[in-house]
């Protein structure tokens, strides 16, 4: 792979429709930080990192040690889930990240799915959400607050933000990962941007189209920052659907799907509802499903190595066939450049590619796609 120059703007990231910003998502780990310091070289405009507690390294600190390699990109939590830490905690965190990079940091958050379901929990209530946020940011406006904790309410905020530990100067943006339409609505509420995820083009947009509509029902206009997350892979002249490479890129994104499914419908549920190489995939890894042990935590294996890599299993469930339905952003540079644009005229902000570990190359690759959109 040729080198490419350092650029503080490789490419246009414009907000009318044509452009569309580059980012990378990570499945945080200590070695993070090399990868945001070479996206920013190449001109990604955010890094979002994973917050999984179980499967990946400490969110917080991996920021830390990104936010002190680069000075322009932005770092954003992509997504804290608020039941894993109490509200002083992510405030006192969020202002320390500010403090080293002031006006790079970006809070995003949701009820939590890898993250709750590696500890056999749901989705945290959208209500509990919502005060979360709330009582984050009153903290990072540096206002006093009533907080309930251990059966009683008390008085909390920073006590001396001023000497100089803290930055609470500039507003951290916030980013509600909405999957529904309730946490669309909250995210409209909440005058949060919003993050997406998944991997094809059609419904990306539709859930688009929804939020903006949420939005525009609170009042926000025009609307606010939107972020689809996604994984793929940039194909090589010749290169098949199911090569190791396309599927050590792209194939935990089609897993993820399984991974969901498998524990949130019955057998047979799908039928009809899914591609026929989609349902099929899932009755048979929900045959594998059933022999996870123990019995009642199968959990604990179902999401080992989720948006990861594929676990030998999964790996014998994989095929051409099953990426082509699940995952749009797998193809030769021209089709990925035209799947960009679309989402760029449906009025995306932003498209950020989850890099795997130990294919971090591929950051050449989709910066060439996106500098050509």
């Amino acid at each position: 792979m040729r080198a490419r120059k350092s650029s503080a703007a490789a490419w246009p990231r414009r907000k009318d429709g044509i452009g569309v910003e580059a980012g990378i998502a990570l499945a945080t780990s200590p070695a993070s930080w090399k990868a945001v310091k070479r996206a920013e070289e190449l001109g990604f405009s955010h890094a979002w990192f994973y917050d999984t507690q179980l499967l990946n390294a400490d969110v917080f600190i991996a920021m830390t040690q990104a936010a002190m390699k680069t000075e322009r990109i932005h770092l954003g939590t992509g997504v804290l889930i608020p039941s894993n830490r109490i509200e002083p905690v992510t405030a006192n965190a969020f202002a320390t990240l500010a403090k080293l990079a002031p006006g790079r940091i970006h809070f995003g958050v949701g009820t939590g799915f890898t993250g709750r379901r590696t500890m056999g929990l749901g989705a945290l209530p959208l209500a509990r959400m919502k005060t979360y946020v709330e009582r984050v940011q009153s903290l990072l406006r540096g206002e006093t607050l009533e907080w309930d904790f251990e059966g009683k309410l008390r008085k909390i905020r920073f006590l001396n933000p001023d000497f100089g530990l803290i930055h609470l100067e500039d507003r951290i943006p916030l980013h509600v990962s909405a999957m529904g339409p309730k946490a669309r609505r909250l995210a409209a509420e909440l005058g949060g941007g919003w993050l997406n995820f998944g991997g094809r083009v059609e419904p990306a947009i539709a859930d688009l189209a929804d939020m903006r509509s949420a939005w525009e029902s609170a009042g926000q206009d025009p609307p606010l920052h939107s972020t689809l997350f996604t994984l793929g892979c940039v194909l090589r002249p010749g290169e098949a659907l199911d090569s190791e490479r396309v599927l050590a890129q792209a194939g935990p994104l089609a897993t993820v799907a399984l991974h969901n499914m498998v524990e949130s419908t019955e057998p047979g549920a799908m039928k009809g509802l899914l591609p026929p190489v989609v349902e099929d995939a899932l009755e048979r890894y929900r045959e594998i499903y059933r022999t996870y042990e123990p019995e009642d935590a199968r959990y604990l294996t179902n999401h080992r190595g989720h948006l990861m890599f594929l676990r030998p299993e999964e790996r014998a469930l994989m095929s051409a066939e099953l990426i082509e339905a699940l995952v749009d952003f797998v193809g030769p540079p021209d089709t990925l450049r035209s799947r960009l644009r679309a989402l760029a005229e449906a009025g995306y902000s932003q498209v950020a590619i989850q890099l795997v570990e130990h294919h971090e190359d591929a950051l050449e690759e989709w910066a060439e796609i996106f500098e050509g959109v």
